[in-house]
């Protein structure tokens, strides 16, 4: 076999690559608006919202920001073959992965060697898309597919079967760098922690002192303090830690036996041990990060005299536990937001086809202070 071959998809089309000329911003200093001075020293001054062609802008943030990016989201067209006002999302399958290709390949250059780039997609192009990642981004910077709960009822005119979710594609620049930060955690997690013994380190739930997974010291009996001889793990089952690491946890007080200290052990788990927020799970409910219904109402909340609201806008929620939880540092004002990039020409998603000032107002209000300069292609 030729050890030049490799696995990738194709399709018609892929070899004609447009040719881009270098290109640069010019800022449009009648739409610019920021704080007329820095507060302290971390202030930035340096956001951008860019009005024109994508990948001509991509291709004009490229020389500045090349490698500098540490968080990308983008919201590109779901290619479902509806008509919208905004923007055009009927490709032809071909033409949908050509021009999703040229995007992602700049997108690829902006990232830092510990940046991430996360993509919304439904089930339409979602697993072609994953493929072309692979091969723009390398396999092994596959991070995650995130399930996004878009929509909480179920739909009693859906044919099949009722869309409820999107997909949220997540890759890394270099995978072994990327780290992610934890979720904050929230008086739903903390309230299964009592303390019926008044343990004085404080609150603490238990947990099983079996596990499935083969232990070779895994299996011994027990005996309880009320005397009963628990002869060993469940079946098939085996104790998580040793003998002797056993009889130095219940020295400890770590072994919950319940409150006639008769019944199956428990390891006792700490609130003040555990870790300072929750990690990551790859489904997203609508409860934690909103659903489409919210975005709407959000966007009419900022644009009330607008009849026609774009229906498939993302909602704060969902973008504020991209940008704050995996990209390091949690100041907003610091990142890369490609929010509205529901198009491939010269209108963005929310704004540009209205007048100026309401394209101002249409962007999220919990970002305003993050868009502080507004550029436009030479």
């Amino acid at each position: 076999m030729n050890g030049k071959q490799r696995v990738e998809l194709t399709w018609i089309g892929k070899e004609n690559r447009p040719r881009l000329e270098p290109r640069i911003l010019l800022e449009g200093l009648e739409l610019s608006h920021h704080a007329q001075h820095r507060i302290d020293k971390s202030d930035l001054f340096d956001n951008r919202l860019v009005f024109g062609d994508n990948l001509l802008a991509l291709k004009a943030l490229e020389q500045e920001f090349i490698g500098r990016i540490k968080c990308i989201y983008i919201d590109p067209p779901y290619n479902t073959g509806s008509a919208w006002d905004h923007y055009q999302d009927g490709l032809e399958h071909s033409l949908w992965l050509s021009m999703i290709r040229e995007r992602l390949v700049i997108l690829r250059r902006l990232l830092a060697d510990d940046g991430a780039i996360w993509i919304s997609i439904d089930d339409n192009e979602c697993h072609y898309l994953k493929v072309l990642m692979d091969e723009i981004f390398g396999r092994q910077n596959f991070v995650a597919n995130v399930i996004w709960q878009k929509i909480f009822s179920p739909k009693s005119t859906a044919r099949h079967l009722s869309d409820m979710h999107d997909h949220i594609l997540l890759f890394a620049r270099d995978k072994e760098k990327w780290t992610r930060n934890l979720l904050p955690r929230s008086e739903e997690h903390n309230k299964s922690y009592k303390n019926p013994d008044d343990d004085p380190r404080g609150v603490w739930t238990s947990g099983d002192l079996s596990a499935r997974n083969y232990y070779s010291v895994g299996v011994y009996p027990i005996t309880t303090p009320a005397g009963r001889v628990i002869e060993g793990p469940p079946k098939g089952m085996y104790w998580r830690v040793s003998k002797e690491k056993f009889a130095e946890l219940d020295r400890d007080n770590r072994i919950w036996w319940g409150v006639n200290r008769n019944n199956q052990p428990r390891l006792k788990r700490f609130l003040s041990d555990v870790l300072e927020g929750i990690v990551p799970q790859t489904i997203w409910f609508h409860q934690d990060v909103g659903n489409t219904q919210e975005a709407k109402k959000e966007v009419m909340a900022v644009v009330p005299e607008v009849p026609d609201v774009f229906q498939t806008t993302k909602p704060e929620r969902l973008i504020k536990r991209i940008l704050r939880n995996f990209n390091g540092r949690r100041r907003l004002g610091s990142r890369f937001l490609w929010r509205n990039w529901h198009n491939w020409s010269s209108r963005t998603q929310d704004g540009t086809a209205m007048d100026n000032d309401r394209a101002r107002r249409t962007l999220p209000h919990a970002y305003r202070s993050s868009v502080e300069k507004s550029y436009r292609r030479r």
